[in-house]
């Protein structure tokens, strides 16, 4: 269930091939929704990011979702030399290929808890050549909305 006192996400757009913003680590909810094709090279960067930044858990929709989410879980492999990842470490991730957007917002919003640690802040990781901010937080806000 989504919590009724949590924090509106954070925003970030970022245009493909650019530097991602610095943030303090904690344990981020993030979903990406990806709106443009990339290079591979870049994917993997920003999935390095995601994990330096401590991500916890990530949701993948839109262009090659399938292949940010393996790209997600490699850079959290490779931070433990392809070995056992300890569970607090571990990034769970998931991909909604062919989803609504707005079922996408619910998911992360209702249903993507970390077993063995308490996410923290929520962003919304919008990888376009134009940003769209008010419209995507206002669709995530409104798929917080529980009948």
């Amino acid at each position: 269930m989504a919590d009724p006192t949590a924090k509106p996400p954070t925003y970030i757009h970022l245009r493909p091939g650019k530097d991602p913003p610095t943030l303090a680590p904690q344990p981020y909810r993030i979903v990406i929704v990806a709106e443009s094709s990339v290079s591979d090279d870049w994917r993997e960067d920003i999935a390095e990011w995601i994990w330096q930044i401590g991500s916890r858990y990530v949701v993948a929709w839109g262009q090659s979702c399938e292949v940010w989410h393996d790209s997600v879980d490699f850079a959290n492999l490779a931070a433990f030399d392809f070995g056992d990842v300890p569970d607090k470490d571990s990034i769970m991730t998931t991909w909604h290929s062919g989803e609504p957007l707005s079922e996408v917002f619910w998911f992360a919003g209702f249903c993507a808890y970390h077993p063995d640690v308490q996410l923290g802040d929520t962003i919304l990781l919008h990888i376009a050549e134009e940003g769209r901010e008010g419209p995507l937080l206002e669709a995530y806000s409104l798929a917080q909305i529980s009948d």
